[in-house]
């Protein structure tokens, strides 16, 4: 588990990070939206505050002694400091910055624990109207608890535990043998709805995640798992977006020999042929960068360069892996080539779709000289227009095995 997602630090100390821990391996960016989402329902945090606020000092103005104005003390004072603690975390998540994660975690457990002593020591003063309206007031917070935590249902449990949990103590104690039924109500209760909040985390994990899957499978092509063009297209947009300014290449690859092995053993052959080269392009191409499938047995890889040395070694890279060793394909090994063309975000523009075009024209000359040749697009960003593009568009499906 790492302690940085996007932005949103988790809490350092062994129990909190244990406290808001989902209990099972998910995705950075699950996690991240579970996490942040303990600073949100501001309405009903503002509610609560101002209940338990309210009933304590009520309860001190009828019973003036030390202990209840210590009570309506810790009310205000903890009020006082959760609220700006919330409010500040909200932005700084917003903003992709570190919250005071421990410190709110810290601060929500000792209010839930105020709650319960409140409940605690109405009990024992023996004031039932002062009793009765600090455990409505406790059994109510129990579901503001359940909606603004369920994202760490163990955080609520323990809250919902520290604040009901004393209510059955002061049940044992208490003069009124009647006192004992709530002793036996109260741990079902409890029970029940921290059981209700891991379910609702359950059901908020599982929506999650499917969203996650749709969205997965959306930007990525079917077959091979590679970004497919909208989540290029997705990729480029947000990069642009977060100001990442780093000159790029555009290498798109076509395969030499590929239509042969597809029209001679099958597509299923095909098919597992860009796999296998989808794996080969993992491999090579470096960490941050992109590689895309664009269709049929046509690649994309946009890679942060230092120049036009730095993208034609890539390319030359691209060409000896991709066609260097041959492919495994059942009892049968074939060998392909790929030809690559590259352009310049420095020298064709920054524009995806013009960058593509030159790329591809680039790959027609590339294509013209022979199988495995690396060829980098001629400066300015009119090389389509000049009639060095393909016949065909550059992101158009041209080979015949699935995508």
């Amino acid at each position: 588990m790492t302690d940085q997602v996007r932005g949103a630090v988790l809490p350092q100390g062994v129990l909190t990070r244990w406290l808001v821990d989902p209990g099972r391996p998910l995705p950075d960016s699950i996690r991240t939206q579970l996490f942040s989402s303990l600073y949100g329902s501001l309405p009903i945090f503002l509610g609560g505050v101002f209940n338990t606020l309210l009933v304590s000092t009520a309860i001190a103005l009828r019973n003036p002694e030390p202990l209840f104005i210590f009570w309506a003390a810790m009310e205000l004072l903890l009020a006082i400091v959760r609220t700006p603690v919330l409010i500040y975390g909200r932005k700084a998540v917003a903003e992709g910055r570190p919250g005071p994660s421990d410190l709110y975690i810290l601060l929500a457990c000792l209010w839930a624990a105020c709650v319960g002593f409140g409940c605690l020591i109405c009990v024992l003063s023996g004031d039932w109207v002062a009793a009765t309206l600090a455990f409505l007031s406790a059994g109510a917070m129990v579901g503001g608890i359940c909606l603004r935590n369920f994202a760490a249902p163990r955080l609520a449990g323990a809250m919902i535990m520290l604040s009901l949990g004393p209510c059955t103590a002061a049940a044992f104690v208490s003069s009124e043998p009647v006192m004992i039924v709530t002793a036996f109500q109260v741990p079902f209760y409890l029970f029940a709805m921290t059981v209700a909040a891991f379910r609702l985390n359950r059901m908020t994990i599982e929506r999650m995640e499917a969203e996650l899957e749709k969205d997965y499978r959306a930007r990525h092509d079917s077959l091979t798992g590679l970004v497919n063009r909208a989540g290029l297209a997705a990729e480029i947009e947000r990069r642009a977006a977060a100001g990442e300014a780093e000159d790029v290449a555009y290498l798109f690859l076509d395969l030499d020999g590929f239509k042969l092995v597809n029209d001679t053993l099958g597509h299923g052959a095909g098919d597992t042929l860009l796999t296998a080269v989808a794996g080969r392009l993992h491999a090579i191409v470096p960490e941050g960068d992109i590689a895309a499938r664009i269709g049929g047995d046509e690649f994309l890889v946009v890679a942060r360069v230092g120049g036009p040395s730095d993208a034609r070694a890539l390319g030359a890279r691209l060409v000896a892996g991709l066609g260097g060793a041959p492919y495994l394909l059942g009892d049968r090994a074939v060998e392909i080539g790929a030809s690559v063309g590259i352009a310049l975000s420095a020298e064709h523009g920054n524009g995806f779709a013009g960058l593509i075009e030159a790329a591809d024209g680039a790959l027609y000359q590339a294509k013209a000289r022979g199988r495995c040749q690396c060829v980098i697009a001629s400066a300015g960003p009119r090389l389509a227009a000049e009639g060095t593009r393909r016949p065909h568009a550059a992101y158009a499906r041209r080979g015949s095995a699935a995508a």
